[in-house]
């Protein structure tokens, strides 16, 4: 009998601990790759609408009163802030560019640039910006190093694991409310983080020159 109750209290424990949410814990690259959260697929995909809180940095997909992802995010800088109001997604582009600043490059030599200030001769490529929802001319949700501090030029960015995610969500026509606070973030907002970005080596500006930044996820999987 006691045997059998050490059993019992030992599955419940691991039933337990298979509930909780992961925490990451420790830092670094390896730390930050492997964040991830949990995503479920809409009953109905025109319900889907998408909440930013830039006070948070959370961005919140529902389907109604339901959450299918809540995400940490990256947001723009008091200088560049993020646009508030109400907006519809008008575009998506898993392989995109942005066409004004990214990286110039002459044989073994590159560096980040404004496409204005290119060195004579040099050669240019965008900055990727993969899974790029655009919500108003030239803002929009891509992929991107993730802070704890707002960073960016207005864009959204968005975990590498996450952004395949977020992207399979929402379609063209997708509402998207953006403002200071949202109601989602005192129920939904407190969520485990990656690693601050901030303090972590960037890749190399040969590996954005490639595609493979593109594909620079893990496989998505939804509930």
């Amino acid at each position: 009998m006691r045997r059998s109750a050490l059993l019992l209290l030992a599955a419940a424990a691991l039933a337990l601990q298979s509930c909780k949410v992961p925490v990451a814990t420790g830092t670094g690259v390896a730390v930050y790759q492997a964040y991830d959260r949990p995503t479920k697929l809409p009953s109905n995909p025109s319900k889907v609408r998408v909440k930013v809180s830039t006070s948070r940095q959370r961005v919140y997909v529902m389907e109604g009163d339901i959450p299918l992802l809540v995400m940490p995010v990256s947001v723009g800088t008091a200088s560049t802030p993020t646009p508030k109001g109400n907006f519809r997604i008008y575009r998506k582009e898993h392989y995109r560019r942005a066409n004004d600043h990214g990286i110039a490059y002459s044989g073994s030599k590159a560096k980040r640039i404004y496409i204005d200030n290119r060195p004579s001769g040099w050669s240019f490529k965008g900055t990727p910006t993969p899974y790029w929802c655009e919500f108003k001319s030239n803002y929009g949700f891509h992929t991107g190093w993730v802070k704890h501090t707002p960073c960016t030029n207005g864009c959204i960015r968005m975990h590498e694991n996450l952004a395949p995610k977020f992207f399979r969500l929402v379609s063209t026509g997708t509402p998207v409310s953006i403002a200071s606070t949202q109601p989602e973030d005192a129920k939904y907002g407190n969520i485990p983080l990656p690693p601050d970005a901030g303090p972590l080596p960037d890749y190399s500006l040969q590996y954005y020159l490639g595609d493979d930044y593109f594909t620079r996820h893990k496989t998505p999987e939804y509930q």
